[in-house]
């Protein structure tokens, strides 16, 4: 009898980590590259799209992070920003957190833009205006908050703070000041900090002990416990715009940005500056960082008020091997060898990601634009968000 009941609970608690597997509890996914490798979900569908839930968010672009059965998001409402935690199967509502906040419309529609990062029972979240916070991840309680500009003397980029908290060992390190900032993660309290200057709008993207990420005027390495600047590549785009995360594939990383400006291919040496192999202009992402998929990057190239293409590059190269027209600013993730893309007028896209063309398996409308935020896949649902606060979540298993 004990033995049975010993192998139940054995068995209980394996179905559990099974139903978690895939999620996506932080900013790009688990392995922060914008890749799922989950497998056994439908990458075409007959008849009506799929909808499992929907919800309302508020304004904003902010990504959809899932844990432990939870999805949060955040959005902007009524002069408040707000943190939402779902039931991830469901949509029901588990607790909402909202606190005065300034729209910040500044050549856009403003609303929330950064995504917040789940670690085990907490939710972190840092806002536009610098609002840093630690909450439960089951009720929403608030378990520590500050102000990290007030308290760094950093100034709030153009259009505020966007990048996702990444969690290091006992610390949160932001994108915050010039070559980024960190606290405790159990308390907030300051770690270090560095020079007060704009930041870019990357998150913090971990290099074993380093983390790299955009300022206003290059991408940055520091030492995450120090703080200790490794080595900085200039890299200036028009208004400091840097705000794709890197890409890394094996030991090299992509950067890019938009307005014109392009990509490069750098070689990592450690705690010396990178090395540039090439540049291109073939692929300009603003926003949404590509994907690295067997030699090949996807991603959009070209702004916002532009519609942009989505196209396939060689890594090893630079060369353009496709060019799918009309996408717009949207984004798009890789689950088991496909492209899931979201274009930036609402329509999700499944395709093989191959370097021979994008031929789509399915695709369908889900909102209106526009759509600027990459859909997210965990656990057999897709996320997709719009500008307005529209959350669609399709049922793909």
């Amino acid at each position: 009898m004990i033995l049975r009941r010993s192998l139940c609970l054995l068995a209980l608690a394996n179905a559990a980590v099974c139903a978690h597997a895939a999620d996506w509890p932080n900013f790009r996914g688990p392995t922060r590259n914008g890749i799922s490798v989950e497998k056994g979900w439908r990458t075409t569908w007959p008849g009506d799209m799929p909808v499992a839930w929907k919800a309302e968010v508020g304004l904003g672009f902010s990504s959809v992070v899932v844990s432990e059965g939870r999805a949060a998001t955040a959005g902007y409402a009524d002069g408040k920003d707000g943190v939402f935690c779902f039931d991830a199967a469901s949509g029901a509502v588990l607790w909402t957190h909202r606190y005065p906040a300034e729209l910040g419309d500044k050549f856009y529609e403003g609303g929330t833009t950064g995504t917040p990062t789940f670690e085990g029972s907490r939710l972190y979240w840092l806002s536009r205006w610098g609002n840093l916070m630690c909450l439960e991840a089951a009720t929403g309680r608030v378990v520590w908050e500050k102000n990290i500009a007030q308290e760094t003397g950093a100034p709030i980029p153009t259009w505020g703070y966007t990048g996702a908290p990444l969690v290091h060992g006992d610390l949160l390190v932001l994108n915050v000041g010039d070559a980024g900032t960190a606290v405790e993660k159990a308390t907030g309290r300051l770690v270090w900090k560095s020079e007060a200057k704009d930041a870019g709008y990357s998150t913090p993207f971990p290099l074993g002990n380093l983390a790299m990420f955009g300022n206003a005027k290059s991408y940055v390495a520091v030492n995450m416990q120090t703080g200790a600047e490794a080595w900085r590549f200039r890299w200036l785009t028009e208004y400091g715009v840097n705000a794709a995360d890197p890409v890394l594939a094996g030991g090299d990383v992509f950067i890019s940005s938009g307005y014109g400006k392009g990509g490069a291919r750098l070689k990592l040496q450690g705690t010396q500056p990178p090395e540039e192999v090439w540049k291109t202009k073939a692929l300009r992402t603003q926003l949404n960082a590509a994907v690295f998929h067997e030699g090949y990057l996807y991603g959009v190239d070209g702004d916002t008020t532009q519609k942009s293409p989505l196209k396939c590059i060689d890594f090893a190269t630079g060369e353009e091997k496709w060019s799918e027209s009309g996408f717009g600013s949207g984004g798009l993730v890789i689950v088991d060898g496909n492209l899931v893309a979201l274009s930036g007028m609402g329509e999700v896209m499944i395709a093989p990601a191959s370097p021979s063309g994008f031929k789509t398996s399915a695709r369908t409308q889900v909102f209106g634009p526009k759509s600027w935020t990459a859909p997210v896949f965990a656990n057999g649902l897709l996320y997709c968000r719009n500008g307005r606060g529209e959350l669609v979540v399709l049922n793909l298993k």
